[in-house]
């Protein structure tokens, strides 16, 4: 009758590696998990799974009611939150936003100008007070220069609204919004906050391009300003000699080009390879939920019902013995390295979306992919050109997965001048 509910609350401190040695114990790396008051889910770290959910058979695991009733005040009707038509025609009108003549514009003149104007004095302000919180640091960047002291307690209620909406009992946390009160309170007060400030990008941004835009259109380019990146885009600057060696040698080679930023960050291969490791082991999504419409069987013999949460899940993909092998908890970017000439990385593996599952894959793969590359790639580079970076405390730190996951207590470490 209660299914897992007294294991679920168990590990409800530690979910993300009670639901990876489940399905490393599964022969199928599919898992079911039943409780007394919550939705019948199924978690899977099967790639061809994976592939199925996303891609085969896409239209019957749309995100679903109960995802966008849990997000909807937050995120409201834009691309990561609807399904069907609307998502389509939000999609399209993304999908121009990214292209390679605006993502050179973004590097050579906004993000140059966050990491040069704002990042890097934060870094030089470190390297003299010996450390500093990279989780509120990298905040700051990924809102376009707002900031970051006033929006850390907006993250964390915000960061804790999945977690808590999730809950068995929707019902505890629809009465407190009904209400006002608490965790509900506090969440209405930090998405006003943002919507704000968000809301001031998107009308300059309607303002030069368009003289009208439909709702839809104007949530949709608003959640893209937001891009999902985390603490985990700065653990390649962590890398000690001689796989940090090898990042130095990179940049070094690179400095000498006449070639624009942006060319020159695509030789930065090694530094991706870093970047995939670690997003690898630390996505910056741990896990992604659809519903099924529709009676279903995914490829490994699971049988799906109708309304049934059905969950991938990266970070325990990136822990699978059967995808990534005996070292599979090591940290090795030359995994990803298909090719070097004379010492230098010329090609990188592409091992799919269906095995390296953070960007998405199928029709809602990520279209913000590139730019979060540039964005990490330009960060890391910008901040190893200058200074030394080193963790405060040398034991692993906790991965806390929210709506979007990070390091527990933020990730500090000790800056020093090269």
């Amino acid at each position: 009758m209660i299914g897992c509910l007294i294991s679920f609350y168990k590990n409800r401190r530690r979910l993300l590696d009670w639901y990876t040695d489940m399905l490393s114990a599964s022969p199928s790396q599919t898992i079911l998990i039943s409780r007394l008051g919550a939705r019948r889910t199924i978690v899977t770290a099967n790639a061809r799974n994976v592939e199925y959910i996303l891609k085969t058979n896409f239209t019957n695991f749309p995100k679903g009611k109960p995802f966008t009733d849990i997000l909807g005040d937050f995120l409201g009707n834009g691309i990561f939150n609807v399904d069907g038509d609307m998502w389509y025609h939000q999609r399209k009108l993304v999908m121009h936003q990214f292209n390679a003549t605006s993502l050179r514009a973004y590097v050579e003149k906004v993000l140059k100008d966050e990491v040069e104007k704002k990042l890097l004095p934060t870094m030089e302000s470190a390297a003299v007070e010996s450390f500093v919180r990279v989780q509120l640091m990298l905040l700051g960047v990924r809102l376009f220069g707002c900031a970051a002291a006033n929006f850390g307690s907006v993250r964390h209620s915000v960061g804790h609204l999945r977690e808590e909406r999730a809950a068995p009992l929707a019902a505890v946390w629809k009465i407190k919004r009904f209400m006002d009160y608490g965790s509900e309170k506090r969440l209405r007060e930090a998405i006003g906050k943002i919507h704000l400030f968000v809301d001031g990008i998107v009308r300059e941004k309607k303002r030069k391009i368009m003289s009208c835009c439909e709702k839809g259109e104007e949530d949709g380019m608003k959640w893209i300003l937001l891009p999902k990146c985390h603490d985990v885009a700065f653990l390649p600057a962590l890398v000690p000699p001689p796989r940090g060696n090898e990042m130095a040698r990179e940049l070094t080679a690179i400095q000498c080009g006449d070639t624009s930023i942006f060319e020159r960050l695509k030789e930065l291969r090694w530094l991706k390879a870093c970047i995939c490791e670690s997003m690898r082991l630390f996505p910056p999504v741990a896990w992604d939920s659809k519903h099924a419409t529709a009676n279903d069987e995914l490829p490994d013999g699971t049988k799906v019902r109708a309304g049934d949460r059905v969950t991938y899940f990266p970070y325990g993909m990136g822990r699978m013995k059967s995808l990534w092998g005996e070292d599979r908890f090591e940290f090795k970017p030359e995994r990803w390295v298909s090719e070097v000439e004379r010492g230098k990385v010329k090609a990188l593996k592409n091992y799919g979306p269906y095995k390296f599952s953070v960007f998405q894959a199928g029709p809602r793969a990520c279209p913000g992919k590139e730019m979060a590359f540039v964005q990490m790639k330009y960060v890391v580079a910008s901040i190893m050109e200058r200074f030394m970076i080193r963790p405060v405390i040398p034991d692993q730190p906790v991965f806390v997965p929210l709506l979007t996951a990070h390091m527990a207590r933020g990730f500090k470490v000790l800056v020093s001048r090269r």
